[in-house]
């Protein structure tokens, strides 16, 4: 009796190690031939680790108000910051003395013209296009000690460093009756306005206002290559002489919407404001650089060429030569008969 007792105390705690060491470990079943391990393998059991709670998850603060912010970047791309040459930059000695020079130049005063002697005064508005040959110093592209030389950039900064004043042109204003700032000018170089609720980092259950500028309706530095002139033209009796006064300037972008280009008038500048910052500005001359002419006598010796877009003869409803024509050569061709009207009015005044 005391013998098989013993015996049954043996088996059992046999059983009892057997079962202490499959809590310990797994046995994994004997791989086939050619895929694993002839063996048995043994892998411990990994421990159950406690959840970690991470240290960066955002505690709602309940203090926290929504905030407004603005995108003040700056625009790029069309007037970069002059960087003055430490070194000569030209070869001939006198280079630092005549570019000294140029900024101490002045306009020459306009004759003056009184209303009672004008026998005839017409206002045309006119449209260069810095496409065409002659015209090309109006988008060329270089940089020297006075910065950009784009036309453009030169009426930035025009804006921003001489005071001149820029005019809203909406709704096709051209008498420069709102005025503008540089700001409101850089806001639209950037393109249309767009309000956007972001959601706040400290607590996500409030939103904040974000106005960003949407860049899809921005103009890109190089559509920018057209300008429109208003202009009058009026017959002096007092001298016997046609003149042509420019009135203002705006430049054109090209915006392309919906794969179709459309031009956008971006603001107005008052010519004769301008004319002092024109004056210390010279034009690129593609056949001798040493002999170059400023913007303001490139201006008043008209070595442009312009195609007119609009016109006060026989324009009972004020539109435009392209809401009257919609071919673009019948428009050519009224543009210059409207020009050659002008010339024979000069003309037919003179008695031989």
């Amino acid at each position: 009796m005391k013998k098989n007792i013993t015996s049954f105390c043996f088996v059992l705690g046999g059983l009892l190690m057997v079962l202490a060491g499959n809590a310990q470990f797994n046995y994994k079943k004997k791989a086939a031939p050619g895929t694993g391990p002839a063996k048995d393998t043994v892998v411990p059991v990994a421990p159950v680790a406690a959840p970690v709670v991470s240290k960066t998850t955002a505690v709602a603060d309940p203090n926290v108000k929504p905030n407004k912010s603005i995108d003040t970047t700056l625009v790029g791309g069309f007037n970069s910051n002059a960087k003055k040459s430490l070194r000569n930059n030209y070869g001939f000695s006198s280079s630092n003395n005549g570019k000294k020079s140029i900024q101490q130049r002045t306009p020459a005063n306009y004759q003056n013209l009184r209303e009672e002697d004008a026998l005839f005064s017409e206002f045309v508005w006119e449209e260069v296009d810095g496409r065409e040959k002659i015209n090309r110093p109006f988008i060329y592209q270089a940089y020297d000690d006075n910065g950009d030389q784009r036309f453009f950039a030169i009426l930035l900064k025009a804006i921003e460093n001489d005071g001149v004043v820029p005019f809203s042109a909406e709704g096709g204003d051209d008498r420069f009756t709102k005025p503008l700032n540089i700001d409101d000018v850089n806001a639209m170089l950037k393109g249309s306005l767009d309000t956007q609720l972001v959601q706040n980092i400290s607590n996500p259950n409030v939103f904040d206002t974000s106005i960003i500028y949407n860049t899809k309706l921005a103009p890109n530095p190089d559509s920018i290559y057209t300008f429109r002139l208003k202009e009058q033209f009026i017959f002096d009796s007092k001298t016997s002489r046609m003149y042509c006064r420019i009135i203002g300037i705006a430049p054109v972008a090209t915006i392309v919407i919906n794969n179709k280009p459309v031009k956008r008038t971006l603001f107005w500048i008052y010519y004769p404001e301008l004319r002092n910052s024109l004056a210390k500005h010279e034009v690129y001359n593609p056949r001798n650089i040493s002999s170059r002419i400023t913007w303001e006598e490139l201006f008043e010796s008209r070595y442009f060429n312009g195609y007119v877009v609009k016109s006060t003869l026989d324009n009972y409803n004020d539109k435009m030569l392209n809401s009257l024509y919609s071919d673009p050569k019948r428009r050519l061709l009224e543009g210059d008969k409207i020009k050659q009207k002008i010339f024979d009015y000069e003309q037919d005044r003179w008695v031989y």
